[in-house]
């Protein structure tokens, strides 16, 4: 009965997560009509219902200070006694004011599990039942009520605590992913600064060296000092010519590391890959091979961010059309397809790729799932790879 439609155990840090987790938590207060109907229709005194309207608002204010205080790092003690203020509460409303009251019980048997860890809730919860049996049973005709109420407690009670402890899960494996990706950016650092080391640690050394020579060889040498000089320039130009096919070999992709890369990602999303083996893709020409990586790369990277899928499928076949031998990538998931109509910049920036490399792109919602097609020319063998 507390507010799940935000994190149960996560505290709201902006003014929306506290109005949803308001609303989630208001809408369970319905349970209160027991109570009030008694206030307005129990033909209690007028001094009686003015003292009843006043519990009713001190226990729900008492209840919605607890729930919403939930992971700020209270101590366990001082949950304990709020929880123990709202059972005192209500006991004296139920004995006073008559059975219509035991359904506060409910409510603290919920604010227990959503409120404590599981090793406290699972004694709190039952102790919290306990007194709404006993309650119920000193109450005049409560013994009807405590068959509808003592099973919603329990099973209220201990549902939010799994509510709670989903949550906290869910928080620590988005913090992990978001640790591994950091670690991965940081591997690929290192990886690219080794790299550049080793390309250009010897070249830069000798430019050095070539340096101090000439500066030494004049005014003395000058054509000695003018042949160190053209080594320099040859030196460093080879250097140029190293460097950019290593930054250029970085920004292509490569259709083998992507789908490692993409059964990693699957993997750690929970998203269970069934991909192709390794491919042999020799004779396909360079650009059709990158532009199929950028494109198992962008859908590998919807099904992960967007689409909510449980299963991800991609096939890896060479084909032969009226146009000629094309190798095709089809990537197909489970989920919804991601929030909104049509093709975003990631789709339309992949098309284009793919058109430069004399491509085509096909991408679109199925009845369950989505699947996006990707074809480039190929002259390579007739099929390397069975369907995954």
């Amino acid at each position: 009965m507390s507010g799940v439609g935000f994190g149960m155990g996560q505290r709201p840090v902006n003014r929306r997560q506290r109005a949803v987790k308001a609303l989630w938590t208001g809408i369970w207060l319905v349970y209160l009509s027991a109570p009030v109907t008694d206030l307005l229709h129990g033909g209690h005194s007028t001094g009686v219902r003015v003292l009843g309207w006043i519990g009713l608002a001190a226990f729900v204010t008492w209840y919605m200070l607890l729930v919403f205080r939930t992971g700020r790092g209270e101590r366990n003690a001082l949950v304990l006694g709020s929880l123990g203020v709202l059972a005192a509460q209500s006991t004296l409303l139920a004995l006073t004011l008559g059975r219509e009251w035991l359904v506060l019980f409910v409510y603290v048997s919920i604010a227990s599990g959503a409120a404590l860890p599981l090793r406290m809730a699972r004694w709190t919860i039952p102790a919290a039942c306990a007194l709404l049996t006993a309650v119920g049973l000193a109450t005049h005709d409560g013994l009807p009520y405590l068959g509808g109420l003592l099973l919603p407690a329990l099973l209220g009670g201990f549902a939010m605590t799994g509510v709670r402890e989903l949550v906290r899960t869910t928080i620590a494996l988005r913090e992990a992913r978001a640790t591994v990706a950091q670690l991965a950016a940081n591997e690929e650092r290192l990886r690219l600064a080794r790299d550049l080391h080793d390309l250009l640690g010897h070249s830069l050394s000798l430019i050095t060296l070539k340096s101090e020579l000439a500066g030494r060889m004049l005014p003395d040498q000058p054509g000695k000092a003018a042949q160190q000089v053209a080594d320099i320039e040859q030196v460093s130009r080879q250097a140029l010519v190293d460097v950019r096919e290593a930054v250029t070999g970085y920004r292509r992709p490569r259709l083998n590391a992507e789908l490692a890369g993409a059964r990693a990602a699957l993997t750690a999303a929970g998203v269970t890959a069934d991909l192709p083996a390794e491919p042999d893709l020799t004779g396909v020409p360079e650009d059709s091979v990158t532009a199929l990586a950028w494109a198992l790369r962008e859908a590998v990277t919807n099904v992960v961010r967007h689409s909510g899928a449980r299963r991800c499928a991609v096939e890896l076949l060479h084909r032969q059309t009226l146009d000629g031998p094309v190798l095709e990538l089809a990537v197909e998931d489970d989920g919804s397809g991601g929030p909104g109509d049509g093709h975003g910049n990631g789709l339309t920036g992949l098309t284009e790729r793919l058109t430069k490399a004399g491509g085509t792109l096909e991408a679109g919602p199925l009845k369950h799932g989505f699947r996006l097609v990707a074809r480039v020319p190929s002259a390579g063998p007739a099929d390397i790879g069975s369907p995954a």
